[in-house]
């Protein structure tokens, strides 16, 4: 808008010029800047659109990319979205061409063997598949012709939750580019009337806070965002895109009643949201994992959460702590009242938690049961109050009980129903399965606990969502000759500022209204609520609704059932669970869901370029492996022992640390998960001068939020301070510094370099190996990928030779384990994975969780490698490097550059 704004102006103020030439041709000058920014690597997308329909919380989303290919030649065209994990996809197609090629939802066997089938022929294969904290990433790629075009289209649902009070729309906003036409449009109908909306984006600045539209009145609600491409631009003439973040959409609806009935061609839902109870007091018991894998960042963010819970708690409350390492001690011997000199005292204690020993999480959950069970027993606690336990815990347990099936049992029968547990799994070093499934069989949750800087908070939110109780033992109850197919009913806990959603099929087609009675105790006394809808009226009014989407109560249903069958047949065995598995299938196929039991595939009829596309739905407890987070290797087996260990230190892949123990002919691995840009200093020996820094970059397709992303090495910089020697190495070049004398080689050349203090060898397209002065030997390996790789992009690994050459005094991520370094292994057991064993090592007096595994050596082939069995640290190293990862991030490969 900038640019042309000038021209018209000037061609305002001189009418009479004769130099229109001149002026056509600047015109034309700037529509082809303007269009040549809409075009990255010869690809311009010149449309996108997300689509949003809420029908009474039920949300119906469509992308809808199109994008030409503006090069001569034959280019890759990506479909790149991150959709809310709650979602299912039910839908998605590319129209190549004007040929439409659908995706089909199919058992997932099934299309895992159309997927393998497509690949075995040689077509193009793109993983449609990844984890995030709050978001599922959704990419597909496509071979597209010169001057051809492509449409894809994308299609999920979800059901909106309420939490404090307001429903939440999350839409990832990240088209990586200029889009000449870029569109949000939400439009939401509730029949009970909307009572407030916002939208906020954390990418929205003062100036694009204009674009966002919104308005609300009576039952319609609509949001639009349609940014101009000077709208998107960083800048007035860059060509970059500001549309990098997070569009948020919250609103509530008008409550004039406790709940709302609403009924749609045959099918009912009920929501039950009661307004102005007073809350119960509770009794909440804190048990906090305090072994040795907790310290550092862990603990000190616990404290933190701690504290500012502490801080909320309300006079009436009760609570205590207990913490387990090897033992299990506790603040109180039974649970206090929340008074102010209480709290005081809690939270001194809270701020002095430390940490050591191991992880005996079954004595600590049992202390906490025993002592909630006596307070409820004993009437030491109100009479009316909602009691919870609380565990926080980032290891699996290996002192005392460590059998977690017998962990379960014991804990279901301690609990005995009478109130929830909340497991809270911080990092990733923990079976996630087993916690989620003891917290579904007490009536509570399993959530992850992300280990980043926001961990603290990400606690205390938790905390906040079951901090208000205002019902307990919920029962909501329907005409039973009249209704089949009902989904949940019976909830332990309401809380203030959330919402009860239940869903069926009303089967007496003579039925002319429908009651919905709820019985729950209250803080106070039993309450009972009665909700009555008129079938023909209402199905009369959201007939005359012109863009309510199909049969939404009917999908609403089938999405809530399919949710609650699968979180069944997490805690189910046998026939039982054979049964839940084999129901949610059919409804997920009906339906054309994508779940943990179906995925999509997307194949071209046969030609040379056919590409084929899997769609999985992943579960939580796969985050472990989710890219950017520390993932356990995936070439694991059964311990073993490397056969003769070299003394050598590596770092190579994404990026995996190896280092290797002659001493004890074993080698221990961790990997570093940091932001591609970040610089880490690798090693840094002051004596001899030698320093060696290594710069991250990331995979193409992996979007630039902090936590889902895959990187590698993609410069490295060694340098000889005392000699003056300096290599660059990029995977495009060898640049090599000699005092003020300059030589650039590629990796193209075959070539060996001697000269005082430097000996250099390359060998053409595969590493280099050099050595400066007296000191030790370093090989840097080059992984190159295809050229036109959907996914990956060329980088390198670093290892070292005779490291015992350098000083005592180095250090860095690598150069810290130089010299003897010494650990043992304890109580190796049966890992979430048999073939993964787990175990307690003792190392620089810590104790860590350890999995088994093997990392990849590519010295001498750098195109398979060799395996090399490790123990594998979680969580960046932590407890094994001195300090945290983050101590060894640098400004720069160099301290000034290379010119």
């Amino acid at each position: 808008m900038g640019k042309h704004l000038v021209f018209y102006i000037f061609l305002a103020l001189i009418p009479a010029l004769e130099t229109s030439d001149f002026l056509i041709t600047q015109f034309r000058n700037i529509r082809k800047r303007s269009a040549d920014d809409l075009i990255v690597n010869g690809i311009e997308i010149y449309s996108m659109k997300i689509d949003s329909k809420v029908t009474s919380r039920f949300a119906h989303n469509v992308i809808t990319s199109r994008a030409v290919n503006r090069a001569n030649v034959s280019k890759e065209v990506v479909f790149d979205v991150d959709l809310p994990k709650t979602a299912f996809i039910t839908n998605f197609s590319m129209v190549i061409n004007g040929v439409t090629y659908p995706g089909n939802i199919k058992e997932k066997e099934a299309a895992k063997k159309q997927y393998e089938k497509a690949v075995s022929q040689g077509q193009t294969a793109g993983l449609v598949k990844a984890s995030g904290r709050k978001t599922e990433k959704f990419t597909v790629s496509v071979n597209v012709a010169a001057a051809s075009k492509v449409t894809f289209e994308l299609t999920y649902e979800e059901l909106l939750k309420r939490n404090f009070g307001k429903y939440e729309m999350f839409i990832k906003v990240k088209p990586k580019q200029l889009v000449n036409h870029f569109e949000i449009e939400v439009n939401i109908f509730e029949p009970q009337g909307i009572s407030e909306l916002e939208a906020q984006g954390s990418f929205i600045t003062n100036d694009l806070a204009q674009v966002v539209k919104k308005s609300f009145s009576g039952q319609k609600g609509h949001v639009s965002f349609k940014p101009t491409i000077d709208q998107q631009r960083t800048c007035a003439n860059c060509s970059t895109s500001l549309l990098d973040g997070d569009l948020t959409i919250r609103y509530d609806v008008k409550r004039d009643k406790p709940g709302d009935l609403q009924i749609v061609n045959g099918y009912f839902v009920h929501f039950f949201a009661p307004t102005n109870l007073p809350n119960f007091s509770k009794n909440v018991i804190f048990v906090i994992d305090g072994s040795g894998s907790m310290s550092g960042i862990g603990i000190q963010q616990t404290r933190q959460a701690l504290l500012k819970i502490l801080e909320d708690i309300k006079e009436d409350d009760y609570f205590n702590f207990v913490l387990f390492d090897t033992g299990v001690n506790v603040w109180k011997e039974e649970l206090v009242k929340a008074t102010p000199e209480n709290l005081k005292e809690a939270k001194a204690f809270a701020g002095n938690i430390d940490t050591g020993g191991m992880t005996n999480l079954y004595g600590g959950l049992m202390k906490a049961i025993e002592m909630l069970n006596t307070a409820i027993e004993t009437s030491a606690v109100p009479k009316r109050s909602a009691s919870i336990i609380i565990l926080l815990t980032d290891g699996q347990p290996n002192v005392g009980i460590s059998n977690p099936q017998e962990i379960q049992e014991r804990v279901k029968k301690a609990i005995q129903g009478r109130y929830p547990l909340y497991n809270l799994a911080f990092g990733y070093g923990i079976d996630y399965n087993f916690l989620e499934k003891m917290a579904l069989e007490n009536k509570g949750v399993a959530r992850r606990i992300y280990p980043d800087s926001d961990s603290a908070i990400q606690m205390e939110g938790f905390y906040d969502e079951v901090a208000n109780p205002t019902l307990t033992e919920v029962e909501l109850s329907y005409p039973e000759n009249a209704i089949s197919d009902l989904t949940q009913n019976n909830f332990k806990h309401y809380y203030d500022g959330t919402e009860i959603v239940v869903a069926g099929h009303i089967t007496d087609n003579d039925l002319t209204s429908l009651t919905a009675d709820v019985k729950a105790q209250g803080a106070e006394n039993d309450v009972t609520f009665t909700e009555q809808a008129d079938v023909d009226a209402m199905e009369k009014a959201f007939q005359e609704q012109e863009y309510i989407f199909g049969d939404y109560i009917e999908r609403l249903w089938a999405y809530l059932t399919i949710q609650q069958l699968l979180e069944k047949r997490i805690v189910a065995q046998g026939e039982e669970k054979e049964n839940l598995t084999a129901e949610a299938l059919e409804l997920s196929l009906k339906y054309k869901f994508v779940t943990p039991l179906t995925s999509m595939v997307v194949t071209k009829p046969e030609d040379n370029e056919d590409p084929a596309a899997l769609a999985d739905k992943p579960t939580e407890a796969e985050a472990k492996s989710a890219p950017g987070s520390p993932i356990t290797p995936s070439h694991s087996v059964m311990y073993s022992r490397p056969a003769s260990p070299s003394l050598y230190t590596s770092v190579d892949g994404d990026p995996h640390f190896i280092i290797s123990v002659p001493q004890k002919k074993d080698a221990i691995c961790f990997n570093i998960n940091e932001e591609a840009g970040k610089v880490l200093n690798l090693i840094n020996d002051p004596v001899t001068g030698i320093k060696v820094n290594g710069q991250l970059i990331r995979d193409k397709k992996v979007k630039n939020d902090a936590k889902v992303q895959n990187t590698y090495f993609g410069k490295l910089g060694i340098e000889n301070k005392q000699l003056e020697l300096r290599l660059e190495v990029t995977p495009e070049k060898i640049t090599l510094l000699n005092g003020r004398k300059k030589t650039v080689f590629t990796w193209l050349d075959t070539a060996t370099l001697r000269q005082e203090g430097l000996n250099m060898t390359i060998n053409r397209k595969k590493n280099l190996v050099f050595s400066m002065g007296d000191g030790a030997s370093f090989v840097i390996v080059l992984h190159q990928v295809w050229e036109k790789h959907p996914l990956h992009q060329d980088f390198l690994g670093f290892y070292t030779l005779d490291s015992h050459k350098l000083s005592e005094r180095t250090h860095g991520l690598l150069g810290q384990f130089f010299h003897h370094i010494d650990f043992n292994i304890l109580e190796i057991h049966p890992g979430s994975d048999p073939k993964k064993p787990d175990a307690t090592m003792v190392v620089k007096n810590n104790e860590l969780i350890v999995t088994r595994g093997w990392q990849k050596d590519y010295r001498k082939d750098p195109k398979h490698g060799t395996d090399i069995p490790c123990w594998f640290v979680h969580n960046n190293g932590a407890g094994l490097i001195d300090g945290v990862h983050t101590d060894y991030i640098v400004s720069s490969v160099f301290e000034t550059t290379i010119n």
